[in-house]
């Protein structure tokens, strides 16, 4: 697998309900409805958008956060694409 696509839907009742996939390829649908989308193989942030808005495509950044969360898939999509996991540098955000 190449690319991890996460999607968040919002319900009447308000709450927002993340739905996360793994895929070879980006379809168009997958263009218009995710919210992010990251390239594994090119280590890149295809589309960031959070409640409508633009957000910067720190690869980095969006990648340490959702490490939290995802770690065994994202350890998986970046031993597939060939890439050393790097997460030392995000790791260490204690500021003491």
């Amino acid at each position: 697998m190449r690319y991890m696509i996460l999607t968040y839907f919002k319900r009447a009742s308000g709450k927002i309900d993340e739905v996360m996939a793994v895929a070879n390829r980006v379809k168009p649908k997958d263009l218009q409805t995710a919210s992010i989308i990251l390239d594994f193989r090119d280590q890149v942030v295809l589309k960031c958008v959070i409640d409508g808005k633009s957000m910067p495509k720190e690869w980095d950044t969006i990648v340490a956060y959702y490490y939290k969360h995802y770690q065994a898939t994202m350890e998986r999509l970046f031993k597939e694409n060939g890439h050393e996991l790097k997460m030392e540098e995000s790791r260490s955000t204690d500021p003491s």
